[in-house]
């Protein structure tokens, strides 16, 4: 026959008990410990995500927002028609985003010319082999449409607001905003251009034409 167990006695219950709430405590910490150790571990590998994923974010954002291709043909062109490079992304960023595809006036390519003016272009620079179709390609684009902007700011004494507002607005009514303007009896400014549009388009090329500068140095020759 098994004696019957002692009784135990108030204090070791107590004791008992406190030492079961000590390793429920202490495990309860060491749970809240490795959870702060993943997710610290987790923040300091976001971050390091995200840093090395800015400079593709950046390069993302800045083909969507101010996209950039032909860099060669525009530097080069550039080059040749001692013109600013920027200046020439800028204005094929205004008129196409250098999404080339024809307009409904009948405009084509990258740098939205027309065919008599690529024509006349072509007549001037003496080029024997030119075709309407030859403004598909964006090499040929962007040396007519660099050489037009070359033609235009000479035309106009190096005045890019000037060049750029026949560029699309027409040279024969730039000529007369100008002719107006000195009748008042100053040079002709962005806001007194009567189009619209060609108000817009000119200080858009303008604004582009700094973002370019800035966010594709090395690409366009500045660095």
């Amino acid at each position: 026959m098994t004696p019957p167990a002692a009784p135990v006695s108030a204090d070791a219950r107590r004791a008992a008990a406190r030492r079961a709430a000590a390793r429920q405590a202490a495990r309860r910490r060491s749970v809240t410990r490795r959870r702060w150790v993943l997710s610290v571990g987790g923040i300091g590998l976001l971050v390091l995500a995200v840093v090395l994923a800015l400079p593709t974010l950046r390069k993302a954002v800045n083909e969507l927002t101010l996209p950039l291709q032909d860099q060669d043909i525009i530097r080069q062109q550039a080059a040749e028609k001692r013109l600013d490079p920027a200046l020439i992304a800028a204005v094929i960023y205004a008129e196409t985003k250098f999404d080339a595809r024809p307009s409904s006036a009948g405009a084509e390519g990258l740098m939205q010319l027309m065919p008599d003016t690529a024509e006349f272009l072509a007549r001037r620079s003496g080029a024997t082999r030119f075709t309407v179709a030859d403004l598909g390609t964006p090499a040929v684009n962007i040396a007519y449409g660099a050489y037009y902007l070359r033609y235009l700011l000479d035309r106009y004494h190096g005045s890019t607001l000037l060049a750029l507002a026949a560029y699309n607005g027409g040279e024969t009514n730039v000529d007369r905003w100008i002719a107006e303007a000195q009748a008042r009896g100053h040079p002709l400014t962005v806001a007194e251009i009567p189009f619209p549009e060609t108000r817009a388009y000119v200080l858009r090329v303008l604004q582009a034409q700094r973002d370019y500068r800035s966010t594709y140095a090395s690409q366009l020759g500045y660095t």
